[in-house]
């Protein structure tokens, strides 16, 4: 069951606390999933099981999504604010540096603890920040639509509509490749999470604008793109190899903008392989 930790965390007023919801399984060396915009942990519930026969995983939800609280007041959703915070979690977890999986937005936040020196491997799939202006605008107006539509249903008629296959891939044909493959419940669950996430909106205005253009010569990274990614195209894995050129580029066949779903196996396989 999922577990709720309170901690402290610097804020420009001072002290406050912060709370964030994760779940935690297996043992072995730490392993933490970040999620990407408008999602929560059981993104990853696919791969938790094979990710926790090797390692002690822990799925977060981030500050403003999922169960997790906002974050303090004065405390921006930009990488300036939030990776203090994710720091400060680390710590609170008793984890020392652990490598660190993430996905689109948890993605990028991946590759920024790795500058900082936070973690002992990023493994990064689809991260953002990657893109020329055009596939900016196009990704943040798809998700804009999801965040609306999540919103303005009522939430019979999202039951509903996730009983159906078809109704399943409109929810969620923009992040699945295969959105069928995903369970009634899940789908409910997840724009359910959109709906509420009470960081949606200042998270998106914070990477309106900006490139990721950092090297990381210091930590094993691999960046895996799924090839039916319909959200963020997979020559935007290209330019990631070419800011950061030590970085192991993988291919994820048939998977779409978030790979766990569409491909368990696979991608439990391409974290462990970058975190050994």
């Amino acid at each position: 069951m999922p577990a709720s930790l309170s901690f402290s965390v610097a804020s420009p007023g001072g002290p406050r606390a912060a709370r964030v919801v994760h779940e935690r399984r297996g043992a072995g060396r730490p392993l933490v999933l970040l999620h990407g915009i408008g999602h929560h942990w059981q993104a990853w519930e696919p791969v938790l099981d094979i990710l926790a026969a090797d390692r002690d995983v822990i799925a977060v939800d981030l500050p403003g999504f999922g169960a997790s609280d906002a974050l303090p007041d004065g405390i921006p959703y930009d990488l300036e604010g939030v990776i203090p915070v994710l720091g400060a979690l680390f710590e609170a977890l008793g984890v020392t540096r652990p490598d660190v999986a993430g996905n689109s937005l948890g993605g990028l936040l991946a590759l920024e603890l790795g500058r900082v020196g936070l973690v002992r491997s990023v493994t990064a799939l689809s991260p953002a920040r990657f893109w020329t202006e055009a596939e900016r605008r196009y990704a943040f107006g798809v998700l804009s639509m999801m965040r609306a539509g999540a919103r303005a249903l009522p939430p019979p008629a999202v039951a509903w509509l996730a009983r159906r296959a078809a109704g399943r891939a409109a929810l969620t044909g923009a992040i699945y490749a295969r959105p069928a493959r995903r369970s009634p419940d899940a789908v409910v669950a997840e724009t359910r999470a959109l709906r509420e996430a009470v960081g949606f909106d200042a998270t998106l205005a914070a990477g309106s604008s900006g490139l990721f253009t950092h090297d990381l010569p210091d930590v094993p990274v691999t960046i895996a793109w799924g090839t039916r990614d319909r959200l963020m195209p997979r020559r935007q894995g290209v330019r990631a190899k070419r800011v950061i050129p030590g970085a192991r580029l993988v291919r994820l066949p048939g998977c779409g903008h978030v790979p766990m779903n569409d491909d368990p196996a696979l991608v439990a396989r391409v974290i462990l392989d970058g975190s050994r």
